[in-house]
């Protein structure tokens, strides 16, 4: 935890065991997720909820602040894997980017699911199953 930890926190601070368990307190505690310019763990994070997004396991608005053109290359490259058609266009429409918060939080507030349904009988957690050295 604190190497995550780095400034006065804003609100509740939730010790999680790994990034799954993050990413599904985000989904249950939120009603949208926004991606500030970051690096591995924030594409990891952003991917997988865009995926969750695309699956209908949720149907919250999934946003990037677009700071001085940040993401650009990444929407471009989004852009690229529709035109090539490994990404509908109906499932490009999950991800709302702006360049300043104010827009983002305008366009999140604006935002419509694009998949038919949520999937009911998927779940934001992952069930462990514990293994012994002597299995």
């Amino acid at each position: 935890m604190p190497r995550e930890l780095t400034g006065e926190a804003v609100g509740e601070v939730r010790a999680v065991a790994d990034m799954h368990q993050r990413k599904a307190e985000m989904a249950r505690h939120s009603d949208a997720f926004i991606a500030l310019p970051g690096g591995y763990g924030t594409l990891e994070e952003l991917l997988e909820v865009i995926t969750w997004a695309q699956l209908g396991i949720h149907d919250k608005p999934v946003g990037l602040l677009n700071v001085d053109g940040y993401y650009n290359s990444l929407l471009s490259f989004i852009d690229k894997a529709v035109e090539e058609g490994f990404i509908s266009p109906n499932a490009r429409q999950i991800i709302i980017s702006a360049p300043t918060a104010k827009e983002l939080v305008k366009k999140l507030e604006e935002y419509s699911p694009c998949h038919e349904s949520v999937a009911s009988k998927l779940c934001w957690e992952i069930e462990r199953i514990g293994y012994s050295s002597e299995d």
